[in-house]
């Protein structure tokens, strides 16, 4: 049986983060978001705070967000 991979065991800082072309880089109030894959799960975070904490979806449930 393969081993589920689950935040808790990947290691955020060594992800290869990636910003949003949608982000809005203009002004103090500015909308980053960031995401990165790791297997099976990508995790979002907010760039402007990247420690404040990072959401986590199932690849095929966020492939399907961004789709619609």
């Amino acid at each position: 049986m393969k081993e589920a991979i689950t935040m808790s065991t990947v290691d955020l800082r060594a992800l290869g983060w990636r910003t949003s072309s949608r982000s809005s880089a203009s002004g103090s109030n500015a909308n980053c978001v960031e995401i990165a894959f790791a297997g099976s799960v990508v995790a979002v975070r907010d760039s402007k705070n990247p420690a404040a904490g990072t959401l986590t979806f199932p690849a095929a449930a966020f492939t399907a967000l961004v789709r619609h």
